[in-house]
């Protein structure tokens, strides 16, 4: 017997209904829904309680490649997680271009590094895009850090997408705007999150 069909028999047998069983081990229905008609399995913590509340082993529980099976999904789950965290607190940390010297600017002929806040003497629709694509991808990883357990579809396939292409954008405005510095501190945030993404696709 597989796991889905043993969790909906214990259920029935406790004379409970899905939500019922969703409100005493903490989770949603649709996670009910879904471990019970096998298009899923719960992760190892979920594993324990769903074992402590009708009081049998993860082993009657569980089939080995079952085991496997979950062993892998937490890890992924682990490891999307992880990334979530580095790809936000990268995105946020470029917030430091509005304090330290990133960005050049002619004085007296002159070139001097100043900080996106000390920042004039260029055009001013330059000046609001700079802002803006520092504030996007700012506000971007507090998003993904806030987010991180959010589980819809499109967020989940779409959010490490979604900072990816804000870096490459910023990359290329500094680069062709001869902001060097700037342009070259993101690309490495690039080429760190490409990595990352490349190792646990």
């Amino acid at each position: 017997m597989e796991f889905n069909e043993k969790l909906q028999e214990l259920r029935k047998n406790k004379g409970l209904t899905q939500e019922e069983l969703a409100e005493a081990l903490y989770v949603s229905r649709t996670a009910i829904s879904k471990w019970e008609s096998g298009r899923g399995y719960p992760s190892i913590d979920s594993l324990k309680e769903i074992a402590k509340y009708f009081s049998v082993t993860i082993d009657e529980l569980l089939s080995s490649n079952e085991v496997l099976s979950i062993a892998e999904e937490d890890n992924k789950q682990r490891e999307k997680h992880f990334r979530s965290l580095v790809f936000g607190l990268l995105d946020i940390s470029v917030l430091m271009f509005f304090f330290l010297p990133f960005f050049g600017q002619k004085a007296n002929g002159v070139i001097q590094e100043v900080s996106l806040l000390s920042l004039n003497g260029i055009a001013s629709y330059l000046q609001i895009t700079y802002y803006a694509i520092v504030i996007c991808i700012a506000v971007y990883g507090i998003l993904t850090l806030a987010f991180q357990n959010f589980q819809k579809a499109f967020w989940v396939n779409n959010r490490d997408k979604i900072s990816l292409i804000l870096n490459a954008v910023a990359v290329f405005l500094f680069i062709i705007s001869s902001q060097v510095y700037a342009g070259a501190f993101l690309f490495i945030f690039l080429v760190i999150k490409a990595l990352m993404l490349i190792k646990w696709r």
